[in-house]
């Protein structure tokens, strides 16, 4: 598809003027539709389990309009979305046959977006995704649960959280921290998941040693956790596929076994934007964490947590054609390119800082964080950069979030650097989204918060 609507965004990135943000593209769609007097209707149906689905509707340019190709890629970009939103195998689109057909080719075993079907259908539900037309009466009524996880104080508790290069656990009676430490490991490439088996059962019995009796344990990990069983999680990237089904993906039930208490593991993007929550005392809340990846995780108005995936780094931000790919994905314009370190090694090249060509990424990051402290207007435009990125972004997100606080960590939000995307971000929502800039919040939290927050977040998950 070579078509694409030409968006001018009032503020562009210095060092990336090519950005075709989102939210600007979609609403120049829209109005394409609005204008064409036809509109179709359409509804684009996602089902996790036979008990939860998500629907979404929109409207499509009519067939024959000189612009009805783009509504192939408005589709399938609103689609990926979706799917890394909210989840989902079996997807039902009514009202264009055409796109629908289209978007089923697409995300095919064999078609463009067969990591999304892998990943999100096979690992994550069992299924591999399966994209049908059909008719408006043949979508299915919406219902979406939250889960109320979190926020119980009471007893005596153990609160983890599970990093690519350190464990930390925590001790936590009626609310209060008695017990913290972080311990180094390696679990990435590890073959044998006893490894990370002795490595979890090592940092709970810390924890453990530290209180009275232990009433519950709750704790977070980067990855997709479904009723305690791992789904898919970089902790064990390295663990043979057999063996991770055989020994990984019960493993935190086995635990619960062993330990004989309440016991949740949960994505450690959703325990972020829960502890933000409890720290702010306000609901709403969107966390991003901008490090090795983009993490996220969202607090309902009404104070829960979701079911939903909250991968934002594999969500389409950028429509131009030619956007930077994901490395692992392959698909161009996804989060983790602007939100994330390997944003900031991207754009090295373009501000004119020499760096050599294998260096990793986290040591790409230092360097900039050590010229941004220089005062080298070189970091500065990097940082400028990213945060025009993140203020559209936002608008963006709040097309599929109701958003009233952004919680932002990550190392990429360190120190001054961070200062520079919040303002950026706010200049993009003051100057385009008026109407969003009074109602948002952005939020990064203290030293005590990051350290303590995120523990009795994780130890507060399950009930007693």
């Amino acid at each position: 598809m070579k078509e694409n609507l030409s968006v001018n965004p009032k503020i562009k990135p210095v060092l990336d003027p090519d950005f075709t943000p989102a939210v600007l593209w979609n609403r120049a769609y829209r109005s394409e539709v609005k204008k064409s007097g036809k509109p179709i209707k359409m509804a684009i149906a996602l089902e996790q389990r036979p008990d939860s689905r998500s629907v979404y509707r929109t409207e499509v340019l009519p067939a024959g309009h000189p612009l009805e190709s783009l509504n192939r890629r408005y589709v399938e970009r609103l689609v990926k979305f979706l799917l890394w939103q909210k989840g989902g195998w079996r997807i039902l689109i009514s009202g264009d046959k055409s796109t629908a057909d289209y978007v089923s080719t697409v995300y095919s075993p064999k078609g463009e977006r067969k990591f999304d079907s892998e990943l999100i259908g096979e690992k994550v539900y069992g299924h591999p995704i399966q994209v049908t037309a059909c008719s408006e009466n043949e979508i299915p009524a919406e219902n979406e649960t939250a889960v109320s996880l979190g926020r119980h104080l009471n007893g005596c508790r153990i609160g983890f959280d599970l990093g690519g290069s350190d464990r930390k656990c925590a001790a936590v009676i009626d609310g209060k921290v008695v017990f913290s430490e972080e311990v180094a490991w390696d679990p990435y490439f590890q073959k044998d998941p006893q490894y990370h088996w002795d490595g979890i059962n090592d940092t709970l019995k810390r924890a453990a040693a530290k209180l009275p009796k232990v009433d519950a344990i709750g704790g977070s990990a980067a990855g997709i956790y479904v009723n305690n069983e791992v789904r898919v999680a970089s902790l064990f990237r390295g663990v043979p596929a057999d063996v991770f089904k055989n020994k990984v993906r019960g493993m935190f039930l086995e635990l619960k076994k062993q330990w004989k208490v309440p016991f949740e593991v949960v994505n450690d993007g959703e325990v972020t934007a829960l502890a933000g929550s409890m720290s702010i005392n306000e609901n709403a809340v969107l966390g991003i964490s901008m490090g090795t990846s983009l993490a996220a995780g969202y607090v309902t108005p009404d104070g829960c947590i979701t079911q939903w995936l909250n991968e934002l780094a594999f969500v389409p931000v950028d429509y131009r054609l030619d956007a930077p790919k994901d490395e692992w994905s392959g698909d161009g314009g996804c989060g983790v390119q602007y939100f994330s370190q390997q944003a900031v090694g991207r754009l090295c090249k373009p501000a004119g800082i020499d760096l050599p060509a294998g260096m990793p990424l986290a040591e790409k990051l230092v360097e900039v964080q050590k010229l941004m402290k220089a005062g080298d207007p070189r970091a500065v435009k990097i940082y400028e950069t990213i945060g025009v990125y993140f203020g559209y972004a936002v608008a963006h997100f709040a097309d599929f979030y109701n958003i009233k606080n952004i919680l932002l960590l990550g190392r990429v939000m360190s120190g001054q650097g961070g200062e520079i995307i919040i303002s950026k971000a706010k200049d993009v929502l003051k100057t385009e989204f008026r109407e969003l800039c009074d109602g948002i919040k952005f939020r990064i939290p203290d030293e005590k918060e990051k350290r303590h927050g995120q523990a009795v977040a994780a130890a507060s998950l399950p009930a007693l």
